[in-house]
């Protein structure tokens, strides 16, 4: 008999050749899905009709609901539906999700799946719909373990101007955004909330919205949790006091230190404005963790039903900042803005390095300024002298003399 691994080996997993053998094609993972969504039966998701039939090629949707008289699939009133990305890659990124401990990047997924990166980000996020709060979740009975961490860059990595903009303002979590959790120490359940302040009207708050009345509630010595209406001690962090007896906040301290490694290692960077779909999702595989893969992937099936994510109210904005847009998004930014207020003169050839344009107006020249100088515009400068001679444009000149090389 083989020797147990370490960890959780108590599970069953799954591993890669047997997900592939579980969805050799398209129609196999068309049936587990729909083994999942329709476990009782296939029902119309619109209106609930079970008076269903199959479409004759599958054509425009492979069923028909007599009772609301429309089409409908697998797909229809998930984050799912609307996108022609085959079910097996859904299925492959939802594996990938969930086994990944530190999650899995857009980049790393739309290079394992054959996508897009921007269609590997769309559809992680649709998959982090399955983790989003649900209503009537109970309060836990406690004791409950609550802490709050923040998220953001590292000063000494930032611009110059990010830098000016919080000189003087402090340190520590001074630019970051701050998240509250709990965890429960019976049942290890977490849950996790992105806010705005961590005052004590907040914090307070979402420990009494989160925990029955007779619940203990353990802090660190933080002011914000100083008369809660609920059985509380503190450990004093400030003189090295970590541990007293039962009083600790260990366990969610432990939950906090997977986020911050899934940050620094496998994102780099998380906007405020997504932060909290990110955070539901490593509260969300938290909560799952002791159950099998498989029973953890018909989970996070399951719990897509009925939510939806357009990638219009996806990228809208939500109040948040959806700051870190520099380096070659910015530059292509600049780019597009220069482009806008010059108009551009063809001539008969191309020289590498001189690329700029006929400027209209002091602000045009200005932005271009801005965009050469910044090391990303040589990567989409370059990108885009190659597709221009490729059409046998010929040479771009700018009244003022600027040029990618002289700059």
């Amino acid at each position: 008999m083989a020797k147990k691994a370490p960890g959780k080996s108590h599970r069953e997993g799954m591993t890669l050749l047997e997900l592939m053998d579980m969805f050799p094609t398209e129609e196999a993972a068309t049936e587990w899905f729909e083994a999942v969504v329709w476990e009782d039966g296939r029902h119309c998701p619109k209106c609930g009709s079970v008076e269903t039939k199959e479409v004759p090629n599958a054509k425009p949707m492979p069923y028909w609901c007599r009772g609301c008289r429309s089409y409908f699939s697998v797909r229809t009133g998930t984050p799912m539906a609307r996108s022609n990305i085959p079910l097996r890659k859904w299925a492959i990124a939802i594996y990938l999700c969930l086994t990944s401990l530190k999650s899995v990047s857009s980049m790393k997924l739309h290079r394992d799946i054959g996508v897009s990166q921007r269609a590997a980000w769309f559809m992680l996020h649709r998959i982090r719909e399955a983790w989003g709060e649900d209503d009537g979740e109970e309060p836990f009975d406690g004791p409950v373990e609550v802490d709050e961490t923040y998220i953001g860059g590292k000063r000494k990595n930032m611009s110059n101007k990010k830098r000016k903009e919080l000189a003087g303002t402090g340190r520590g979590a001074v630019g970051k955004t701050a998240v509250v959790g709990m965890k429960d120490r019976d049942t290890n359940q977490v849950r996790v909330e992105v806010v705005t302040e961590t005052d004590g009207e907040t914090l307070q708050d979402f420990v009494e919205d989160n925990t029955e009345e007779d619940a203990t509630v353990y802090t660190d010595e933080a002011a914000a949790y100083k008369g809660i209406d609920r059985e509380h001690e503190a450990v004093k962090h400030s003189v090295s006091e970590y541990v007293r007896g039962q009083a600790h906040t260990n366990g969610i301290e432990s939950f906090w230190s997977m986020l911050e490694r899934a940050h620094a290692g496998t994102f780099h960077k998380i906007s405020p404005k997504h932060l909290q779909r990110y955070v539901s999702e490593f509260a969300g595989k938290h909560n799952v963790r002791e159950s099998d893969t498989l029973v953890q992937m018909r989970d996070t099936v399951a719990r897509l039903v009925g939510r939806n994510l357009l990638y219009r109210d996806l990228i809208a904005s939500n109040g948040l900042s959806n700051a870190g847009r520099s380096g070659l998004h910015a530059a292509k930014q600049r780019l597009r803005q220069f482009l806008r207020g010059c108009s551009l003169q063809v001539h008969s050839r191309i020289e590498y390095g001189n690329a700029s344009g006929h400027c209209t107006s002091p602000k045009s020249s200005s932005l271009l300024s801005s965009a050469i100088r910044s090391r990303a515009f040589f990567k989409s400068a370059q990108s885009v002298r190659r597709s221009v001679a490729r059409s046998a444009m010929s040479r771009f000149s700018c009244s003022n003399g600027l040029s990618a090389r002289a700059a």
